[in-house]
């Protein structure tokens, strides 16, 4: 581990402690950027954010201030593997059975072993998915604990995945709150500045530390293959992961696809299988447990897959489309080349597979639903969300898609003793209100799409794009990287960095006349992409900004 930041720069009465805890129980003595700074914050009670890369160590800023504060530390971990792994990986540490697992596979009689431990204090970790806490029985449990942290592992599904996929992660600051309000660590490894931000406000992070590193994984080389057709990509695709050497990963946009080129590559001879959500349980775990043993050549997944993988030899991630955002994107190729060898991300892409995605960030919103889950909230308010299903019927899903959107738009609002309705708020205006916040999400959806578009379209260095996408400066040419690999590529980018405007520098708080404040994320030398809090990423040319003076305008203190 490379020493960045000895225990004993940081002034805190905590600092001696978790120093020793470190080395004697963790074998820790040398840290990275941020890692100890975060987790003796975590330990004097403030919340953290902290996005750092895969193999940066997020997890002992949890487990160490866990290890040293009395009490249970509350881990939400979305995947039962994964859970499983950092279980083991404690008990390994501290003994046997000081952190626990409460899921679906677990069986009654662990469970009630579980809750014992808990109970009578030997069980210092308790591991669960978000749908766990969506139940009042196991908060009812939790609430009679003494919780002494509150970790959020993936936080960007609160963002990414928790509008639709794992709609309970959109509860997690409400059941925090229920909990006592114990300080909240948020822990993801990609994490866009409007996915930042709707994590600290989801999970109500109070006056955060955030820390936030590097993004860039510069031996992953990035390559982008377009096609005009389906059937010609197919190939492509078959082709190409028929040639590469393994292990590797192929992400698809259907359980569907998945399957059929699982099959092709198998009829190929290549150790391939697919994985989805609609398989078993067991099954998607014996394809994980065979991957991680070597025993496949190629996963065929949807997103479905790789969350939280620790196989650090994976040398080629590809794409057969292009997925809904870069967030998504950057999350996924970031599963290659974790033991800093040389590995390979390829999107192939076809710009009609964008309609695809286009459909997805347009989804409807449900009046009715939205409707039915405000006027239970006015009449039975204050009402806890196990109470709402009962009272509305409405689905879990359903429920906490209108149930969010009835928050954030300020028609409803929460606290420690359940959900009521904003005084003096109609239905009628809180279906607009809340109509009106999932119009504002659609937007940004889109836009985030329209990124991942200009990401496989861009003749620049494509390291460059992702890297100004997540607020990082990077430079013009990265040298591993299709298009920098091309021939004269170094001197087009010389060029570009010195034709570049300094007038609107990164990270730039700005405001438009109609879409309000927003934050420069890259610069080009005839246009600018600003992300805006209403709208999302919006590219504009620099010309219009001059012509039209006061369209763009920075904020106040940013001079």
């Amino acid at each position: 581990m490379t020493t960045t930041r000895q225990h004993k720069q940081v002034n805190s009465r905590w600092a001696e402690t978790l120093g020793r805890i470190a080395t004697e129980q963790f074998g820790i003595d040398a840290w990275r950027e941020g890692q100890f700074e975060a987790l003796v914050a975590a330990a004097e009670g403030r919340d953290v954010l902290a996005v750092m890369p895969t193999g940066h160590g997020k997890s002992l800023i949890y487990q160490i201030p866990g290890a040293a504060l009395s009490g249970v530390t509350l881990v939400v971990s979305p995947l039962i593997a994964l859970q499983r792994d950092q279980a083991e990986a404690i008990n390994e540490r501290l003994g046997e059975g000081r952190a626990v697992v409460l899921n679906s596979v677990v069986g009654a009689r662990a469970v009630r072993q579980a809750w014992a431990a808990l109970d009578d204090g030997h069980a210092r970790f308790v591991f669960l998915a978000p749908e766990q806490l969506a139940r009042e029985e196991t908060i009812e449990r939790l609430a009679a604990l003494d919780i002494a942290l509150f970790v959020v592992d993936e936080a960007h599904c609160i963002s990414s995945w928790g509008h639709d996929f794992r709609p309970d992660y959109l509860l997690l600051g409400d059941v925090a709150q229920r909990l006592g309000a114990p300080p909240v660590i948020a822990l993801t490894a990609t994490a866009s500045p409007h996915t930042r931000t709707e994590i600290v406000e989801r999970l109500r992070l109070r006056d955060p530390l955030e820390l936030v590193q590097s993004f860039d994984r510069p031996n992953i080389e990035l390559r982008v293959t377009r096609h005009s057709g389906d059937l010609d990509k197919r190939k492509a695709v078959l082709d190409e992961v028929a040639e590469l050497p393994g292990p590797g990963l192929l992400y698809v946009a259907t359980r569907r696809v998945a399957e059929e080129y699982a099959d092709e590559l198998s009829q190929r001879g290549l150790r391939a299988e697919a994985y989805h959500a609609g398989l078993r349980t067991a099954d998607r775990r014996a394809t994980h447990e065979r991957f991680l043993d070597n025993q496949l050549d190629v996963v065929v997944a949807t997103t479905a897959f790789g969350m939280g993988i620790d196989k650090p030899d994976v040398r080629f991630v590809v794409h057969a489309d292009i997925p809904d955002s870069l967030d998504s994107y950057y999350q996924e190729i970031g599963r290659a080349g974790r033991d800093g060898e040389q590995a390979l991300a390829v999107l192939h892409y076809r710009s009609e597979d964008l309609g695809l995605q286009r459909f997805f960030a347009g989804r409807s919103f449900n009046e009715e639903d939205a409707e039915t889950v405000f006027e239970a909230v006015r009449d039975r308010g204050p009402i806890r969300a196990a109470a709402l299903r009962r009272e509305t019927e409405v689905g879990p899903r359903a429920l906490s898609r209108a149930l969010n959107l009835l928050e954030h738009s300020g028609a409803v609002l929460g606290g420690s003793r359940g959900y009521r309705a904003a005084p003096g708020m109609s239905s009628e205006h809180a279906v607009e209100l809340a109509q009106a916040e999932d119009e504002s999400r659609q937007r940004i959806d889109e836009s985030r799409v329209e990124m991942a578009r200009g990401y496989a379209e861009t003749d620049a260095c494509r390291r460059h794009w992702l890297l100004n996408y997540f607020g990082e400066e990077a430079d013009a040419w990265c040298g591993n990287c299709d298009n920098c690999l091309k021939e004269g590529s170094a001197e087009e980018a010389e060029e570009r960095e010195a034709a570049t405007t300094d007038e609107w520098p990164l990270q730039t708080p700005v405001r438009h006349r109609e879409w309000g404040p927003g934050l420069v994320m890259s610069v080009e030398p005839d246009r600018i992409t600003v992300l805006f809090e209403s709208v999302g990423y919006k590219e504009l040319a620099l010309a219009v900004i001059d012509e039209s003076k006061g369209l763009l305008v920075r904020e106040s203190g940013s001079e």
